[in-house]
């Protein structure tokens, strides 16, 4: 089991700190903090994905609704 480069024996010297550090009542409370915070940004991660490849997908779409835009501007109209 490696985590960001930390074995188990790694894992096991923060944990037994944390415990002395944050007591056995708030270390609970700790990790369903942390753990919440990491399931955010996975759910973050998966939705920035799938909207970059959505727009990878399709660029001819993108490029259609451009020159729309450009006919529609005032510099057009005063030509």
């Amino acid at each position: 089991m490696n985590i960001f480069g930390i074995g188990l024996p790694e894992m096991a010297v923060i944990g037994a700190v944390a415990l002395l550090v944050f007591g056995p009542k708030r270390l609970p409370e700790f990790g369903r903090t942390l753990g919440k915070t990491l399931k955010g940004f996975q759910t973050a991660s998966k939705e920035f994905e799938r909207e970059i490849s959505k727009a990878m997908a399709d660029p001819e779409e993108l490029s259609s609704s451009s020159p729309s835009d450009q006919t529609s501007s005032p510099k057009a109209s005063e030509d």
